[in-house]
């Protein structure tokens, strides 16, 4: 069973909801399912699966907030450049001696 969802002829979601619902999923959702033997049961099924898709696309989504790093988070940083750095080192031909 299919179940499809005009987002742009909805009058159950606000001007804002539907503007991020048609920028996520598109103006027509669509939902499948053939889960159970029953076909009510499974139109039932694909009912739920595009309101729960709606619902997660009308939710306005959180601002990330800016954060500084730990000093822990920077010391093992630097930490892990040092090695990274001793492990090149290693790696290079000796240096010809001077005469």
């Amino acid at each position: 069973m299919e179940a499809l969802y005009d987002v742009e002829a909805s009058a159950a979601l606000t001007e804002s909801e539907r503007k991020r619902v048609l920028e996520r999923l598109g103006p027509l959702v669509r939902a499948v399912s053939q889960d159970e033997r029953s076909q009510l049961r499974n139109r039932e099924l694909a009912t739920e699966r595009i309101i729960e898709q709606v619902a997660g696309a009308a939710r306005p989504r959180r601002r990330r907030k800016a954060t500084e790093p730990t000093e822990a988070s920077r010391e093992r940083r630097l930490d892990e450049k040092r090695r990274q750095s001793d492990l090149k080192r290693s790696r290079r031909a000796p240096a010809a001696p001077d005469e």
